[in-house]
């Protein structure tokens, strides 16, 4: 069985649906629906030949692109903003905003689209959030974001594609 950051595909699923369950009443339903994911099959081999290096280390491998590298940064057209690994929708444009951090952030997501799981790397706790769909690593989630919701999902711009309205 393959192995995602240290953490077979099996209880990676239980752990961010049980997470997202906890976090969002009726999500673990919209978790589950990712369940048998063909996404989920994919070898690392097989993900690393669908995807650029950056893509592959920051979605596959919990990286971190550099602050300020992405071209998304400067996307303000209307549409949707899709997992770079598997196209799932994650982010509408309406919700983005200039968070000043150099990361493309967010103060929503689509409901069900996302799961969660506590970091504790650098020593800190920070809040990471992954694609329901294929589990690919986009950031992490902060309580200093705007009105409505005060959250700010910030993403690597590189573990996202934007698809115009």
């Amino acid at each position: 069985m393959a192995r995602i950051s240290g953490m077979s595909p099996d209880r990676r699923t239980f752990l961010l649906t049980a997470a997202v369950a906890a976090l969002l009443p009726g999500a673990a339903l919209a978790a589950d629906r990712f369940a048998a994911s063909s996404w989920r099959k994919l070898t690392d081999a097989q993900w690393k030949s669908r995807l650029s290096p950056d893509a592959y280390a920051v979605l596959r491998h919990e990286g971190t692109e550099r602050p300020g590298t992405s071209a998304l940064l400067k996307e303000h057209r209307k549409g949707t903003f899709v997992c770079g690994g598997c196209g799932l929708p994650l982010f509408k444009s309406d919700w983005k905003y200039d968070s000043g951090t150099g990361w493309p952030s967010f103060y929503t997501a689509i409901p069900g689209a996302l799961g969660t799981k506590i970091d504790t790397a650098f020593f800190m706790r920070r809040t990471e959030y992954h694609c329901a769909q294929c589990l690919g690593h986009h950031g992490h989630i902060f309580n200093d974001g705007p009105r409505p919701t005060g959250l700010r999902y910030c993403s690597n711009g590189v573990a996202l594609r934007f698809l115009p309205a």
